[in-house]
């Protein structure tokens, strides 16, 4: 599988830098490690790698940041990249935001902030795994 993209998006530069830091010590030889401080700004580092032939494989976003939600913004993602991984990292979240979430984009998981660093990286490593099989089913399936 060629190389992906692991995208982290939050409204706070503390959470992104840590989220940052922690994902390259174990991710950083394998997978891109970007980050982005709004949705808005989410989508346009999926689109303009996507161009470049890159595949996302999990998105882990905050959900409340100005301008567009976690929730709404991970449905677009998934709208636009069926085999991504979901994850919600929040402080303030509605409950039915992360059912919709679950419903429209299959969210993988959701962490409360502050996060447990074993539990996202395990979580992560188990988001791979699955988009490693979705993937693959899908390859095998359109042949």
């Amino acid at each position: 599988m060629k190389q992906g993209i692991l995208l982290c998006v939050d409204d706070e530069a503390i959470v992104l830098n840590a989220l940052r830091d922690q994902l390259r010590k174990v991710y950083g030889s394998k997978h891109i490690i970007e980050v982005a401080e709004s949705a808005e700004e989410g989508l346009e580092i999926l689109d303009e790698l996507a161009g470049e032939g890159l595949l996302p494989l999990v998105i882990i976003s905050d959900f409340l940041m100005p301008g567009m939600k976690g929730d709404a913004f991970l449905i677009e993602a998934s709208k636009r990249f069926p085999f991504v991984i979901t994850v919600m990292l929040s402080g303030q979240v509605e409950e039915s935001a992360v059912q919709r979430t679950r419903d429209e984009a299959g969210l993988f998981s959701f962490f409360a902030k502050p996060w447990d660093s074993d539990e996202l990286l395990l979580c992560i490593d188990n988001g791979l795994k699955q988009f490693a099989e979705r993937f693959q089913e899908a390859q095998h399936g359109s042949h």
